[in-house]
């Protein structure tokens, strides 16, 4: 050894990894609370604007197609919980960062807790929902949790407290996380016990429609176990959107207003829409990132009134080609015209399955159009509609690679069976789907064998899905089984593989069977 080097003792080792695990359980202890209180006073203030909720939302927006298709294809409607997940543990990290900093570094560490919130309130006032108020919970994450930290890690503390102030920094530590945790659920709490407008929607009665959906026929449904009903309940249907927190919009506040490329800007409130001659009608919707196979599909009973009358009132340009439409959080979607005027049941839809929208499904008004992904047309909260075009205007998922008209490609599911089978089993059945087309016929195939037509159900019309069954006789074994279906047009479902960025998957669904 030179005599310029010096060999840390191990007392010298022990202290210092002393000071890196306080500082970081500080760290962890300030930011927990800062968040549990931020959470507090949003549910006070502004219950739109809770700080995870700001700063997901944000990463939502920022976040490229590639990274949201990723999320939609591992964690399909658990995408969000995933999210928060994710930021809660992100935020964990560098709240343990911030207190190793803090500890050999002040104040460095305190201006990272404080620049975490200041972007929190940065990306809560840049929502299309911000209020005046916005910024505010998150401006009193930061500032709680950079005071906390300070307390903590004061310069008159112990650097590597140990004994009796070990106890007693455990004690304070312990008990700022258990403050900040109760907080968070106190916040939680109060936005669920103020949540006048699920009162509002529990209160609705909808009123008769002036035209009522025919009655689903028997045949519509083959009864085979596994199956996927013809009628998807609510609390089953998919919900794909970009909304952390569902909007909670009062009907007495809700009002639609159609302008651009018109001749006469209306615009139409909660109870002008229900007094008008609503309609029902059953649509499938489909999400454009339903993988082959996959379950983002579900059809219901809608009811709601149709978009052409109300673009007839406002009377477009016609060189317009495309409606903008805009939900209360911001979210927007480019549908083609004449998807809105032509005679298919494109509704603003106020009811679902006999009851009002739930609210992750819409509340109060959501749209509805048979033919096209969700994408560009089954626009939640809807709040705006503006007549313009495909070259001036661009949707939410246009501007991040997705095609900009999103028509509905033919496809078709295997549900039953799926995994292991028994012998014997005697049946091979699913869904098929081509909406605002309709289907003509599902084939399948056993073991490269030979294509055969199987048995379709009665469609309730052309925009809805359709059940199929084929008798099957299992022996034991693996089997490989594929479906595809034909079009009422006479269009064959294509082999060709195909993700669903840019404009929806394709190719045949297919699954392997072990017979036991």
């Amino acid at each position: 050894m030179t005599p310029t080097e010096v060999r840390s003792s191990p007392a010298d080792v022990r202290t210092g990894r002393r000071r890196l695990v306080t500082g970081s359980i500080a760290g962890v202890a300030a930011v927990v609370l800062g968040a549990g209180l931020g959470e507090l006073t949003a549910a006070i203030l502004s219950p739109g604007s809770s700080p995870f909720a700001s700063i997901g939302s944000a990463m939502i927006d920022l976040a490229p197609a590639w990274a949201k298709d990723t999320a939609i294809a591992l964690f399909g409607t658990n995408d969000k919980a995933a999210l928060l997940v994710g930021i809660a543990i992100v935020l964990l990290v560098v709240a343990a960062g911030a207190g190793v900093l803090e500890r050999v570094r002040p104040p460095w560490g305190r201006a990272v807790v404080l620049l975490v919130g200041l972007a929190g309130a940065i990306a809560a006032m840049t929502r299309a929902d911000s209020g005046l108020l916005s910024w505010v919970p998150s401006a009193v994450a930061g500032v709680a949790a950079s005071v906390v930290l300070w307390f903590l890690l004061r310069p008159d503390a112990p650097p590597a407290p140990q004994g009796e102030d070990r106890r007693n920094f455990l004690a304070w530590s312990g008990g700022t996380i258990a403050v900040g945790v109760l907080a968070a659920i106190g916040g939680s709490a109060l936005r669920a016990g103020t949540r006048s407008v699920e009162a509002v929607r529990s209160a609705l009665r909808l009123p008769a429609p002036a035209v009522v959906a025919p009655a689903v026929p028997a045949s519509a449904s083959l009864n085979v176990e596994g199956l996927s009903p013809v009628i998807t309940p609510n609390a089953d249907f998919y919900r794909i959107d970009t909304a952390l927190i569902v909007p909670q919009l009062d009907t007495a506040g809700w009002s639609l207003r159609i302008y651009g490329m018109v001749e006469q800007e209306v615009t139409i409130t909660w109870d002008e829409l229900l007094a008008l001659p609503l309609e029902e009608s059953y649509t499938t919707l489909t999400c454009v990132s339903n993988e082959v196979g996959g379950d983002l599909i579900g059809n219901a009973l809608w009811l709601g009134y149709p978009i052409r009358e109300l673009l007839k009132r406002a009377a477009p340009t016609s060189d317009a080609d495309m409606v903008l439409s805009r939900s209360s959080d911001g979210f927007t979607a480019s549908t083609p015209i004449e998807a809105l005027t032509d005679d298919r049941n494109a509704i603003l839809a106020v009811g679902m399955n006999g009851e009002p929208l739930p609210a992750e499904h819409g509340f109060p008004v959501r749209m509805v159009v048979p033919g096209l992904y969700g994408y560009v047309s089954a626009t939640k909260w809807v709040t705006e509609l503006q007549v313009t075009r495909f070259a001036d205007a661009r949707g939410y998922w246009t501007d991040r690679g997705w095609s900009d008209r999103g028509p509905i490609k033919l496809e078709s599911r295997i549900d039953v069976p799926r995994g292991n089978a028994p012998v014997g089993a005697s049946v091979i059945a699913g869904v098929a789907w081509h909406q605002h087309v309709g289907v003509s016929g599902v084939e399948v195939q056993v073991d490269d064998g030979a294509w055969q037509q199987a048995t379709l159900a009665t469609a309730i019309s052309d925009d809805t899905w359709v059940q199929w069954s084929l008798p099957w006789d299992a022996s034991s074994g693996a089997h490989t089984i594929r479906c595809r279906a034909t079009s009422v047009d006479g269009e064959v479902q294509t082999p060709d593989q195909a993700p669903p960025a840019p404009d929806g998957a394709t190719g045949w669904d297919e699954v392997t069977v072990q017979v036991i």
